[in-house]
């Protein structure tokens, strides 16, 4: 009993230190935002206003970026749903030759880090003329992000009782109308999830931009946070951290919204009697 109560002491004590270490930085991010006279240091400001938030709104770059990394970030996390779905039906339901082997690569794809590949991705760029070009940054990012949309989906896919389809079947649907008719109905919890990683992902990604983009009027908010750092060490950081917050926004409110969805899981209890 006792070595349990101090294996459980331990363990509380070390997620309070993990969640101290992650709570004080947004907490001063928060704090810093209405503080027209931030600074590194974690305190009160003296008097609370809302100028860092009006200048980093206001501003046309700002406005643009945010633009650029929803039309980035948005439209990967739809192409990355809809063809990860496509590509996990046949995966999930069909016999397909050398299926295992397809699955395995699809596996190792999902870890192969994206520094890895970026060179002859530039090259690559070059040759097609698509540098400094937001649709082939977007089909770059779609596609690096699709193994593991495609892994999650087909997993999520497998869940589904293949009854269902089959009635579909018997009643005269195609298979693509099965697809949306009664797959996508009962999938919504994994389009969701795939959805929210997706978008996670794309929305903080700094290098790819970066090095795929080069006009200023093109490059997305995670890479014109540099803006706020100036020469010899100065930093803007009352509007660093007003635009950290606004940064921040777009994934609070698309975790708000799909949360129901992803919670619910398959509820598909009865489903295929009858």
């Amino acid at each position: 009993m006792k070595n349990k109560k101090t294996s459980s002491a331990l363990a509380y004590i070390v997620l309070t230190l993990i969640a101290i270490i992650f709570v004080i930085p947004l907490l001063w991010v928060f704090v810093a935002s209405f503080d027209a006279n931030a600074t590194q240091v974690l305190k009160m400001p003296e008097h609370f206003t809302l100028t860092n938030y009006q200048e980093v709104i206001t501003d046309r770059g700002n406005q643009q970026a945010f633009l650029n990394g929803l039309f980035l970030s948005g439209g990967q996390t739809i192409l990355v749903v809809l063809f990860s779905l496509l590509a996990a039906y046949p995966l999930s339901r069909f016999p397909l030759k050398n299926k295992q082997k397809l699955l395995m690569t699809i596996l190792f794809m999902t870890s192969l880090p994206i520094t890895a590949v970026m060179v002859p991705v530039y090259q690559l760029f070059t040759f097609f003329n698509l540098t400094d070009s937001l649709v082939g940054t977007l089909l770059f990012l779609t596609a690096s992000s699709l193994p593991f949309g495609i892994w999650m989906m087909k997993n999520f896919m497998d869940g589904v009782p293949i009854e269902l389809e089959e009635s579909a079947w018997i009643d005269g649907a195609s298979k693509l109308s099965t697809l949306y008719k009664v797959i996508v109905p009962l999938m919504k919890s994994g389009m969701y999830t795939v959805a929210i990683f997706t978008f996670i992902g794309s929305w903080g990604n700094f290098f790819v931009p970066y090095i795929l983009l080069s006009s200023p009027k093109k490059l997305p908010a995670s890479v014109t946070l540099f803006q706020f750092f100036g020469q010899y060490g100065y930093a803007a950081y009352g509007q660093l951290a007003a635009y950290s917050v606004l940064y921040m926004l777009p994934t609070f409110i698309l975790y708000y919204f799909s949360q129901n969805h992803m919670s619910k899981g398959f509820n598909m209890g009865g489903a295929a009697k009858g």
